[in-house]
């Protein structure tokens, strides 16, 4: 990548190659009277509509998710009587340069019949979801609680922002009957199975291919509605069909993030301890379900009971139905707003009852492992109390309310599902002793490159540059369920430690027959095998005896559980507002560390978006539906100069339930940072922070009493 030889998908184009522009919707609610695709036009090739694909495309699948009720409103491929979001694709056009398909597109004529949009989660008069749990007594908690404390907070909607915006490539073969899609995504597998599901297609006579990604942040683990109308006109025209999209169509296209209202009560005897857990979530979906929408919601609610020792929970989600573009996840997707719930929660009833926020975690923590909450899901291990300490000694807390300035100190704790379900690997040694490992697990930033490399070198006594890796490519990769959820390193990384072991046990093997001893006189020594006798074999010589060495794994895994604590120091200065992080600990727990510079690396770059959740990032939508903030004119990132000094550390508390011992690391800093800052915040103004972004103007307004 340094010498610029990486190829991202806007690099390829296939000779003859045609270009696609998407008509979308100016308004957030309308009917479609009528369209008029336009006469004769510059390299126009193709105009579709849904009458053109009714038949021939379908809505992707929905998931099933245990005591969720979903409605049956599947974002359509392309919109057919209604819009609801500004930005939906209306129609397709397809022409021989980028800059001809975006010049018909203006050529063609939608007549809408607008309607007034619902923009306000709370006003929504339709749930496109909807899942409730009760957990013991939770009235009866409640009943006999010596504390009720009560706290409400809102996350706004975010978009994921990759440097590289989504797009796909797609070439039919009709000889060989085989579509083949390269595309901007986490991996192959998943938008290879919602190709098929949309064009009633068999997955093995389509092939995905994920060539260089610039970044994701969850927002590419769904094939876009976009990337089906691409294929079908790619099979259609005979020729291959591209679309990328440019950066206005990702803010307004692409599924965002978070856009959470939470309701949150603690019940707690008179020492503290907590009882009990209530929580209303108001998740704002959007206008459809993609098939994760549904997923954030669903863990927010799961990890209501966070890692307290709480035996009584009760939490209910709903999810409006407004007219905006859909969510789905992002970065942490439906951890941090968890943890913010909750996190704040505690701190208000540290408040009411007169102790120190620490003081009271501390008397809630879980402490024994493994551990089943009272919602379901069972923590494999963890070290709580430990993360907690490191953190609050990597920032000393401070307090300072003068003319000038107010400081405060915040600290919140968070706990992660990753991993889960399965993953498979493949290992070979060729005859030239040439190792290659193959991964259902798919890079697009994390630097599997590099800690795969090292699991496999490590086990076979080679170096790490002696391994080639193979990711991204359907046919030539073993089938996986994909990159997301910091699942990589402990369900990809764990299914290639079973596929190199499969490899050195038939090695020893084939080792001990090439020798002419028996299995057990003959040992490892670096690559190779030796005998008592000092005569020797390395691992080409064995592979080449025996006409190369194979193996594959499939390795499956109930959920871990990565955690940890965050710190924050922040002063507010009094005459203008402006908040200024003076200091961060990110103290996580995923399990072993195996490369300490890539966790490390992950921990800071999800530390900077939690960073801009908490200060600056915010989707905004006015009275309308129209998106506010549809450019980085209008949408804010924070740059490296206003970064705080922050001090990340790692506990590791090794997860039985892999071999690595490994859990998540890729999210921690983008769930705890923003409900520490939120503590730091709340502390500093002696009463509960507002809803972020933390600006000036709404700090300032707070000062005075005004907000």
């Amino acid at each position: 990548m340094l010498r610029g030889r990486a190829r991202y998908l806007n690099d390829l184009e296939p000779a003859g190659t045609a270009h696609t522009a998407f008509v979308r919707s100016p308004h957030a609610r309308a009917d479609i009277v009528s369209i008029a695709p336009p006469g004769a036009a510059a390299g126009l090739a193709r105009v579709l509509t849904a009458l053109d694909v009714a038949g021939r495309v379908q809505p992707f699948a929905l998931p099933t998710i245990e005591d969720a009720v979903l409605t049956g409103a599947p974002h359509p491929i392309l919109a057919d009587t209604e819009v609801r979001y500004a930005g939906q694709p209306v129609a397709a056009v397809i022409a021989e340069s980028r800059a001809q398909a975006e010049d018909a597109a203006e050529l063609v004529e939608v007549e809408y019949e607008p309607h007034d949009a619902v923009v306000d989660a709370r006003g929504a008069p339709e749930a496109l979801m909807r899942w409730r749990r009760v957990a013991g007594d939770v009235a009866g908690a409640f009943a006999g609680a010596a504390h009720v404390v009560r706290g409400h907070c809102a996350l706004p909607r975010l978009v994921a922002t990759p440097m590289e915006t989504r797009g796909v490539v797609a070439a039919y073969d009709e000889r060989e009957d085989l579509l083949t899609m390269w595309g901007s995504f986490q991996d192959p597998h998943r938008p290879r199975a919602q190709l098929a599901h949309a064009l009633g297609r068999p997955p093995d006579r389509i092939r995905v291919i994920v060539p260089d990604v610039g970044g994701a942040f969850g927002s590419k683990g769904v094939l876009a509605v976009e990337g089906v109308i691409v294929a079908l006109a790619a099979i259609e025209l005979g020729r291959p069909v591209k679309w990328a999209e440019d950066r206005m169509e990702n803010f307004v296209g692409a599924y965002q993030g978070r856009g959470v209202e939470a309701d949150v009560e603690l019940a707690l005897d008179a020492d503290g301890r907590i009882l009990a857990v209530r929580a209303d979530i108001l998740a704002d979906l959007g206008a459809f379900l993609l098939p994760s929408t549904p997923i954030p919601p669903h863990t927010t609610a799961m990890l209501m009971t966070g890692v307290y020792d709480v035996d009584c929970a009760q939490v209910t989600v709903t999810g409006a139905r407004t007219d905006k573009v859909p969510t789905g996840p992002l970065r942490g997707a439906g951890r941090p707003e968890a943890a913010y719930a909750l996190e704040l929660t505690v701190d208000t009833a540290a408040r009411e009852l007169g102790l120190e926020p620490a003081e009271l975690r501390r008397r809630n923590l879980i402490r024994s492992f493994p551990y089943r909450t009272a919602l379901g899901w069972t923590y494999d291990s963890g070290d709580y109390a430990r993360c907690l300490e490191l953190a609050l000694e990597l920032v000393v807390p401070e307090r300072v309310s003068d003319q000038r300035r107010v400081v405060g100190t915040g600290v919140a704790m968070y706990v992660e599902r990753a991993g889960g379900m399965w993953e498979s690997a493949s290992v070979t040694v060729d005859q030239s002793g040439h190792v290659v490992a193959r991964s259902g697990s798919s890079p697009h930033g994390q630097g599997h490159e590099t800690t795969f490399a090292q699991i496999v070198a490590d086990r076979l006594g080679v170096g790490p540059g002696e391994v080639e890796l193979r990711f991204g490519d359907s046919a030539l990769v073993p089938a996986g369920v994909g990159t997301f959820a910091s699942r990589s390193m402990a369900m990809g990384g764990s299914a290639l430690v079973e596929a190199v072991d499969q490899v050195v046990a038939r090695a020893h093997a084939a080792a001990a027959a090439l020798l002419g001893v028996s299995v057990e006189s003959v040992s490892r020594s670096g690559s190779g095998w030796v005998t008592a006798d000092g005569r020797g074999a390395t691992l080409a010589e064995v592979a080449a005896a025996g006409g190369g060495l194979e193996a594959y794994a499939r390795f499956e895994s109930e959920l871990v559980f990565g955690s940890g604590a965050y710190a924050a120091v922040v002063e507010i200065e009094r005459a203008t507002g402006q908040l200024r992080v003076c200091r961060l600990a990110a103290v996580d727990d995923a399990g072993r560390i195996l490369n300490p510079l890539l966790a490390e690396g992950q921990v800071l770059g999800a530390v900077v978006h939690g960073l801009g959740a908490a200060l600056v990032e915010e989707a905004v939508y006015d009275e309308h539906g129209q998106p506010r903030s549809a450019s980085f004119a209008d949408y804010s990132l924070l740059t490296a100069v206003e970064l705080p000094p922050i001090e990340a550390r790692f506990v590791q508390t090794p997860s039985p339930l892999n071999p690595l011992g490994v859990k998540g690391i890729g999210e921690g800093g983008a769930i705890g940072t923003p409900a520490a800052i939120a503590s730091a915040v709340a502390d500093a103004l002696g009463r509960p922070a507002p809803d972020p972004p933390f600006t000036a103007e709404q700090l300032w307004r707070v000062l005075r009493g005004l907000g």
